[in-house]
């Protein structure tokens, strides 16, 4: 619940929108939609010190220096190795599993079905029948970014495609989706500042008048 656990930290810590993005696994944009609310889904917070999965200590530490990155609980990382078997996907999100899969295929085909079933949490039986158009739902796939589906992180899939354009000896493709959208941002907070800065020196000015 990645989303969740930065919704929280968002609302209860003064860590940076990097250090929450870095740490939950998400793109740092999808923290200042938490953070003004505007994201397309509202997220309770989950509170990942009573989880056991992060200590107040490393949130102190973090919010000390904005260059720390935060570190999972060595409890919680015992019990994530401990874990067995295929990757857990709600209920409610298996449905699209086929199109996320088939997304893969089409885009990243270096990508090995061991890899691709990890990632997504499925058996190489289900990848070749989708390869090969025999899946019984074949005629209702549509390739779909996983991401976007839910069904993995951007990280993990960047991770993905560029160990396995390494050993296919070819160029991992840079992802260039976010640029508009982090110049816009950078631009909204620069502005934001120098409105803040107006405000301040107007007040000033204001209070040095009435002196």
């Amino acid at each position: 619940m990645p989303h969740a656990t930065a919704a929280w930290l968002v609302d209860n810590t003064g860590l940076t929108f990097a250090q929450i993005a870095e740490y939950c696994g998400i793109h740092i944009l999808e923290v200042q939609a938490i953070a003004d609310e505007t994201a397309a889904t509202k997220y309770t917070g989950r509170d990942p010190v009573r989880a056991h999965e992060l200590s107040m200590e490393e949130i102190e530490k973090g919010q000390k220096d904005p260059d720390y990155k935060l570190k999972m609980s060595v409890q919680s990382q015992d019990t994530i190795r401990r874990t067995r078997g295929p990757r857990y996907t709600p209920v409610s999100k298996r449905q699209d599993k086929p199109d996320g899969i088939a997304w893969i295929l089409k885009n990243h085909p270096e990508v090995s079905d061991g890899a691709i079933g990890k990632l997504i949490g499925t058996t190489r039986n289900t990848i070749n029948a989708i390869r090969e158009r025999s899946h019984w739902n074949s005629a209702n796939i549509v390739p779909k970014d996983p991401v976007t589906l839910g069904l993995c992180s951007q990280r993990e899939l960047d991770a993905l495609v560029a160990k396995a354009a390494k050993k296919a000896g070819i160029k991992a493709p840079e992802d260039s989706r976010f640029e508009g959208d982090r110049e816009a941002l950078l631009e909204e907070l620069r502005a934001e500042r120098a409105a803040a800065a107006e405000a301040h020196a107007a007040e000033e000015a204001e209070t040095n008048g009435e002196a």
